[in-house]
């Protein structure tokens, strides 16, 4: 019988009050692992650790923080293969996907290992006659990380790492749903050096581990990523809590890919191929609105059509795989009940959308491509987190660019074209956070800020040396030297 991996809390492997099953989605018949589930009691005695190895931390030295983040970088990446595996098995993401995410996860702990070296102040003169004015960088104290499941090691990376360069303390609760990279991680930063208490791993629901970071008084930030309806809820809760707490929401996107007569077929088919599909489509930043204008219109769904019937969909660990399955029942429910909203709404399913069977029982959907759709749609409205997209037709550019902006989210955006004019002035109008040239929706450097507008995100951007912003708070300090 395996072992049940247990939480982290203290500086010591505790048991929990139940138990949650890993199950692989592109064999439902394999069971990844068995992990402890942590309650409200556990909770909070996790809190309670941050909280009291915060005052050490938060005074420790640069150095410190740097050799700390640095070994856990160095162990990730030395063992991207076997975590990249344990992902892709979790998760189903296609192996070289899973690889690839655990490498940005070491390559984001390399890069706040540097930046804890390089946090600086500003020192100056008041406006007032013999005073000095100081601005200093401060921690926040204990921080509460609320993960998804779709990047399971990545994100939890961009969280954690700049919380602890910038000596704050963690209370961890990754989803449930993918229990065994969060683990794996947390084993990693066990093994790093740093104190007891400073790091936490709670695996558990929402409803009691969420919750009771929301509610205590002693957890002093919420970083959290996730749907728009639970982003919601978390801000009221920390704007009602007691003391009032800081949160950061990274939530949804419906983004846009225009594509224009002008742009080459090949190359935008790729990015729309890619954008739209690839880690099935499970990923925030997905485009899942085509926006295509007349000229290009027909010759781009056709060559869609055939790119996407050249893709192999199979277990995620399979060598030649292009999709793996969606990563549970539930979510292949969502998908499949949206793409019967699709073709309800009067749009054309011109490509894919079955379910398929493999050697192994598994999630697996083909990827549905919809033509004639319109902005009003739900299924160009609403995110539906699967490898389905929907092409809109656009008259011109000026016509795409009102449909990319007509929605409620703004996280990432991106247009297919040769015309230097087109690409500088949607650069400057789309309104999202990031935009893409030529190049997929989904993928951001490790190093720039991630984050969106409107619906998609709010608070301080993650990622870079702008993560300071949220993970610190800011002290304005005057002396008279007499």
């Amino acid at each position: 019988m395996t072992a049940i991996l247990k939480n982290f809390i203290g500086g010591e492997w505790v048991d929990g009050s139940g138990v949650t099953r890993n199950i692989n989605p592109s064999n439902t018949n394999d069971v990844v692992g068995e992990y402890a589930k942590a309650d409200k009691a556990q909770t909070e005695k996790a809190i309670a650790a941050a909280k009291a190895a915060f005052p050490a931390w938060s005074q420790s030295t640069p150095q410190a923080r740097f050799d700390a983040l640095n070994k856990i970088s160095l162990e990730i990446l030395a063992r991207k293969e076997e975590l990249g595996r344990l992902l892709a098995r979790e998760e189903g993401k296609t192996l070289p996907e899973g690889i690839g995410e655990v490498a940005r996860a070491g390559q984001i702990f390399a890069f706040f290992a540097g930046e804890a070296l390089r946090l600086i102040g500003e020192k100056g003169a008041s406006v007032r006659p013999g005073l000095d004015v100081e601005l200093t960088r401060e921690p926040m104290g204990v921080v509460g990380m609320i993960t998804p499941w779709n990047f399971p090691i990545a994100i939890p990376a961009w969280k954690i790492a700049p919380a602890l360069c910038y000596g704050n303390t963690v209370v961890f609760k990754p989803a449930e749903l993918v229990p065994g990279s969060a683990h794996a991680l947390s084993e990693i930063i066990t093994r790093s050096g740093i104190p007891a208490g400073v790091f936490n791993l709670v695996v558990g629901s929402g409803s009691v581990v969420g919750q009771t970071l929301l509610d205590h008084p002693d957890v002093a930030a919420i970083s959290f990523t996730g749907s728009v309806q639970t982003g919601r809820k978390i801000a009221q809760a920390c704007v009602l809590s007691n003391p009032m707490k800081k949160f950061q929401l990274e939530m949804g996107g419906k983004n846009p890919l225009v594509v224009l007569d002008d742009a080459d077929l090949k190359t935008a088919v790729e990015v729309a191929v890619n954008g739209s599909y690839f880690s099935t489509g499970q990923r925030c930043t997905a485009s899942s609105r085509l926006i295509v204008t007349e000229g290009i219109h027909d010759r781009f769904v056709a060559a869609m059509a055939e790119r996407l019937n050249s893709l192999s969909v199979d277990d995620a660990l399979k060598a030649g795989v292009h999709i793996g399955p969606v990563v549970d029942q539930s979510q292949l429910d969502q998908d499949l009940r949206y793409i019967k909203i699709g073709q309800d709404e009067g749009a054309k399913l011109a490509y894919g959308g079955e379910l398929l069977k493999r050697e192994t029982p598994g999630h697996y959907l083909q990827p549905a491509l919809f033509t004639e759709a319109n902005n009003n749609m739900r299924i160009a409205r609403e995110e539906i987190f699967g490898p389905v997209a929907a092409v809109i037709r656009a008259k011109n550019y000026e016509e795409a660019l009102a449909i990319s902006n007509d929605t409620e989210f703004g996280l990432a955006s991106g247009i297919c074209t040769t015309s230097l004019k087109y690409a500088s002035h949607y650069k400057r109008n789309s309104e999202s956070g990031m935009v893409m040239v030529n190049l997929p929706t989904a993928g951001v450097d490790y190093h720039v800020p991630f984050g969106g507008r409107k619906g998609s995100s709010y608070g301080a951007r993650e990622q870079g040396s702008y993560a300071r912003e949220f993970y610190t708070t800011v002290k304005t300090a005057y002396t008279f030297p007499g």
